[in-house]
């Protein structure tokens, strides 16, 4: 196993694979990335790999029609590469199978229902085993996310075709092997060599990818990594490496653990994905804030600890100490209210900013 992520790692320099971070960022508009030139020309093909919502989210962007996409928020240098873009196939490749993909219904549903677009979900990966059939009894989540799967699948082979038709293709039990460089273009990604897989028990409920040895190829002409993300750790914070999070109870974070006892350290808390992983959606954020919220109204309220911090005159003394350049939230409406401005002018909700020195010329205004 080490040889192979060896031999994928090897090929990381080759143009045309993006973390799937960069190109959100990229049609974002984030100032880091507006000039990312993701290769949208080359062939009607792209690989995602990964099946969760940050995959799906690039899949939709990738398919969706630019006519749609023009009343969103979506920068301006992106919709127009987009307006260009000969991508009409995209891949999404996932190491087990739909009972397993890390998907939401409510973004899988968004997806689906997008005009002329055309799912593709080979018969036998929808084969369920009783394993299976044991998820989907204890998770009401996987079983709906099968569900929707299979009835697009269905729905497919009914269809008429459509000259227009975009084609979304859900491949299941595939894990990637190493990128193929291209012969026409030196340096320039051409595909994806695959190892096809199975599912391993490994205590109840619970199922894990084992590849076969079995091999094939996948051409493309861009590679999207949509495969999760870990955090790193803090200087001096404890950290499980393992999990990839700071040990806490309810967002107070764990000093030490003896036995089933937790001993928590006052005044530190932790949210976000370095509280609980990278997993969920926006409204997971706002749970998960608002629980660590709470551990900090409660110990206020019991007098677990009494503040000795400088607070936020603190931080700002220590931002101006460290040369740190600041936008006050004033700032941050400024640029809201502009960038709102200019959306009404394109009859879009924003039109954003996508450098720095625009951005801080709009705080400064």
């Amino acid at each position: 196993m080490v040889l192979k992520v060896t031999k994928i790692l090897a090929f990381q320099s080759l143009s045309g694979i993006y973390s799937a971070r960069e190109f959100v960022w990229w049609y974002n508009g984030h100032p880091d990335y507006s000039s990312l030139k993701p290769d949208l020309k080359t062939s009607d093909s792209a690989v995602i790999l990964g099946q969760g919502n940050v995959a799906l989210d690039v899949a939709r962007i990738l398919l969706r029609p630019t006519t749609e996409l023009a009343s969103t928020d979506i920068a301006t240098h992106a919709l127009s590469a987009l307006k260009e873009s000969s991508i009409r196939k995209v891949y999404l490749i996932g190491r087990r199978g739909p009972v397993q993909a890390a998907l939401t219904a409510k973004e899988l549903r968004e997806v689906l229902g997008i005009k002329n677009l055309h799912i593709r979900i080979k018969q036998t990966d929808l084969s369920v085993t009783p394993a299976d059939e044991e998820e989907m009894k204890t998770s009401r989540a996987r079983k709906r996310i099968y569900e929707l799967l299979s009835k697009a699948a269905a729905a497919a082979k009914t269809s008429e075709a459509d000259p227009d038709q975009r084609e979304l293709h859900f491949v299941f039990f595939r894990q990637p092997d190493q990128f193929l460089e291209s012969d026409e273009r030196k340096g320039h990604v051409s595909g994806v060599n695959l190892q096809k897989t199975i599912l391993e028990s490994v205590g109840t409920g619970k199922q894990i990818a084992v590849g076969t040895g079995e091999f094939e190829d996948l051409n493309c002409s861009m590679v999207l990594k949509a495969i999760g993300y870990k955090s790193v750790p803090v200087n001096g914070l404890p950290f499980d490496h393992k999990k990839g999070v700071v040990p806490n109870v309810k967002g107070r974070v764990v000093s030490h653990t003896s036995g089933d006892i937790s001993q928590t350290e006052p005044g530190l808390y932790v949210c976000g994905w370095l509280k609980r992983g990278p997993v969920g959606i926006i409204a997971t954020n706002l749970y998960c804030a608002e629980e660590t919220v709470g551990s900090i109204s409660e110990d206020i309220e019991e007098g677990v600890w009494k503040s000795s911090k400088a607070g936020s005159k603190g931080l700002m003394q220590l931002l101006e100490k460290r040369k740190v350049k600041k936008v006050e939230f004033s700032g941050w409406e400024k640029i809201d209210a502009k960038e709102k401005q200019m959306g009404i002018e394109r009859n879009k909700p924003r039109e954003k900013l996508v450098t720095w020195e625009d951005l801080l010329a709009a705080a400064a205004n």
